[in-house]
This record gives structure tokens, C-alpha cells and sequence, in this order.
């Protein structure tokens, strides 16, 4: 459980660092985005495919760490809903923070929805057997 506690800790810090850092060259160009998929249609009119890539890719997996880190933390029932809801209220969280304090940075509400989507599919390609066999053993530990 430690690890766990040790590692959600390490990837809040890299998720703060990459997240809530002024970005002053983007300062003239950041604008916030509240209009579900205006950000996803921009990358692809107006990005190089590898740009769309990246910047898609970036932000899932910037969410799928929860997805994997989270389950560990968390009672078996419901476990799958709690970390795609506590993912989208973080990471609305964060997107607030950038758009009313940070320079360059504004809120995008496609980033949630990518950040969630990557959590989810941490949790479901690893997150979830991995918590499944963590809380076994953790209650095989219990026993003896």
C-alpha cells in the first residue's frame, strides 16, 4: 500500500510539473475550450499528423497513470467508476488551475475527456489485474 501512496505522490508531482508550469510563448495563442471535440478537430485541420499524435497521445497518457495507480488504493466494489469519476474531477481540477492562473495554459475540456479516456484505459489494460492481484495478496497476507 506504501508503494501505492509513493507513487500516486511521484506522479502528482510530474503531473504538476507538466501541467502547471507558465508556458509564456503560448501566452497570445492559449484560449480556453468548452465546446466537447473543438480542440480534436483543430489537431487534425491544422496539425501535422505526427502534432495531432502527440498531443492526443500526450494527454491519455498523462491520465492513464490514475488507471493504474488508483485501483490499488480503492475497495474492489465500484472501483472502475471511482477512478474515471476521481480522474475527471482532477483533472478538471487542473485544467481550471491552468486557465485562471497559469500563463500560456487555458482550460480545455478535451483534455479531460482524454486524460479520462487514458485512465480508463490504464485501468482496463493494467489496473485492473493488477489491483485484483495486490488486494488478494494483500488479503492472503491478512490471514496468515
Amino acid at each position: 500500500m506504501a508503494v501505492a501512496f509513493v507513487s500516486l505522490a511521484g506522479f502528482a508531482a510530474v503531473l504538476a510539473e507538466l501541467t502547471l508550469t507558465p508556458s509564456p510563448a503560448s501566452a497570445g495563442i492559449a484560449g480556453s475550450n468548452l465546446r466537447v471535440g473543438h480542440s480534436l478537430r483543430q489537431y487534425a485541420e491544422d496539425y501535422t499528423f505526427l502534432s495531432a499524435c502527440k498531443q492526443i497521445g500526450g494527454n491519455l497518457l498523462m491520465g492513464a497513470p490514475f488507471g493504474v495507480i488508483l485501483p490499488l488504493l480503492m475497495p474492489p466494489r465500484y472501483r472502475m467508476v471511482r477512478v474515471v469519476l476521481l480522474t475527471a474531477v482532477v483533472m478538471t481540477l487542473v485544467e481550471l488551475a491552468q486557465g485562471a492562473m497559469i500563463q500560456g495554459r487555458a482550460f480545455d475540456i478535451d483534455d479531460v475527456i482524454l486524460n479520462t479516456s487514458g485512465a480508463l484505459i490504464g485501468y482496463l489494460l493494467l489496473g485492473r489485474r493488477l489491483s485484483r492481484r495486490f488486494h488478494m495478496l494483500a488479503r492472503d497476507g491478512e490471514k496468515t
